[in-house]
């Protein structure tokens, strides 16, 4: 990933020097099972471990000869070791070392992924409660359909959220696992003992059934989990750059002293923020894509999912960070115009209302499709007024209507705190009392 969306925390946990600790860390924790094993002395552990060094730069010398960064990786440990580098790697296959340190590195990265999530949702928490009950529009279509809150709109995204932090959760605890069974999976050349001991050091899960590698799908899932959370983020950014279109004007991104818009129109303050979040999401979305193809692999197992997972795993981690701090960000900046949710609510000049007026006539006892009927025609006729009436005045004209209510019953149907009554029974279900 380019650096211009890798934070530092994240962009260290992929670096190079990360990886390369990881794996010495694996190796580390098998030399330790083999000696408490007693395969070799303590001696010799203390040995190995006080001479054991990394040089990446010596092992990229020598991945020009061989063209195998494990290998590599072995050969530059080795030279510093001497006759005890015998001891080293015993038993495993490349990816018994590589897919468990991919599990601690994944779940590394998982749990960064995580606290963001955690700040994502209080920076929601606190907006949503400070705009309860802002009232606007409800949109299905992109039309106005009946009055809501931003709160409410809020308490959604949050809910939302939360479900990932659980899909996340879990993802994280599937990829966890390590492998150390040899080059097939069959423990020919190591034991069932040495694997659980080690994964048991690393704080990890054994897979219990693995071929030469850990199977694709738990990766799979992992992508998954962090491509849902790009999915609703874009839905949330889509949502507030809609609602900052000059028509609309309800909400607005923070805008910083300096900032500037556009290069040609000085008066311009664009939604690049959300904008970009949903430009990033169809890139992390793409790598899953590419992380189910890694899936269906050659027998015991093939390489041609070793190339792009040196792409989509690091990638799709640093931009699953990068969105979700970003679009903490824009929450915590987010301008909200109250005063414009209800004027642009009050515009449709009482249409809102329909619903509830139709809802009373049938309890009154008409049939509903008349007064299905009643309502829209009233409706329509309204849309084409140009003089500004109110939905209440054309409802005081249709004689069937007002044979079946008081003008000062329809006025009472015009109440927006109708539509508040059940805000504290939303807010108290998505926990955010």
């Amino acid at each position: 990933m380019i650096e211009r969306y890798s934070l530092p925390k994240m962009r260290s946990i992929w670096s190079d020097r990360y990886r390369l600790d990881t794996w010495l860390r694996v190796e580390i924790a098998v030399l330790e099972c083999w000696q408490e094993r007693g395969l070799f002395s303590r001696e010799i552990l203390n040995e190995i471990l006080d001479k054991i060094r990394i040089s990446p730069e010596r092992m990229r010398e020598i991945e020009q000869t061989t063209r195998h960064d494990v290998i590599a990786f072995l050969t530059s440990l080795s030279e510093n070791l001497g006759p005890v580098s015998r001891y080293l790697h015993f038993g495993l296959t490349s990816s018994d070392m590589l897919d468990t340190a991919n599990a601690l590195i994944m779940k590394a990265a998982g749990e960064l992924i995580q606290e963001d999530l955690q700040e994502v949702l209080h920076s929601i928490r606190e907006t949503a409660s400070v705009h309860r009950l802002t009232l606007m529009a409800g949109r299905t279509h992109g039309v106005h359909a009946e009055p809501t809150t931003f709160g409410i709109k809020l308490a959604g995204w949050y809910m939302e959220m939360v479900r990932h932090q659980i899909r996340l959760t879990r993802a994280i605890r599937n990829v966890s696992v390590g492998k150390i069974s040899g080059a097939v999976g069959n423990f020919a050349n190591i034991e069932p003992a040495i694997e659980r001991s080690v994964c048991e050091k690393l704080g990890l899960e054994i897979d219990p059934v693995s071929t030469q590698i850990v199977q694709r799908d738990r990766y799979a899932e992992f992508i998954w989990a962090l491509s849902m959370i790009a999915s609703s983020l874009e839905r949330f950014a889509v949502e507030i750059r809609s609602l900052q279109r000059t028509e609309i004007g309800e909400l607005e991104e923070g805008f910083t002293i300096g900032q500037k818009g556009s290069s040609a129109m000085p008066h311009k303050k664009n939604p690049i923020i959300g904008e970009q979040i949903c430009g990033l999401a169809r890139i992390l979305r793409g790598n899953l894509l590419v992380a189910m193809e890694n899936i269906p692999l050659w027998h015991e197992r093939d390489i041609s999912h070793s190339s792009a997972e040196r792409i989509i795993l690091p990638d799709s981690c640093l931009l699953a960070d990068y969105l979700l701090q970003t679009f903490r960000q824009l929450i915590d900046s987010l301008v909200v115009h109250a005063d414009r949710m209800k004027q642009n609510l009050e515009n449709n000049r009482g249409l809102v209302f329909s619903e509830r007026v139709l809802l009373e006539l049938i309890k009154r006892g008409m049939n509903r499709e008349e007064a299905y009927t009643l309502i829209q025609q009233a409706s329509l006729a309204l849309r084409n007024d140009r003089t500004g009436r109110h939905f209440r005045d054309v409802l005081y004209e249709q004689p069937v209507i007002n044979s079946t209510l008081s003008f000062e019953e329809i006025d009472s149907l015009f109440d927006y705190g109708y539509y508040l009554k059940h805000v504290d029974t939303i807010f108290q279900r998505a926990g955010l009392e």
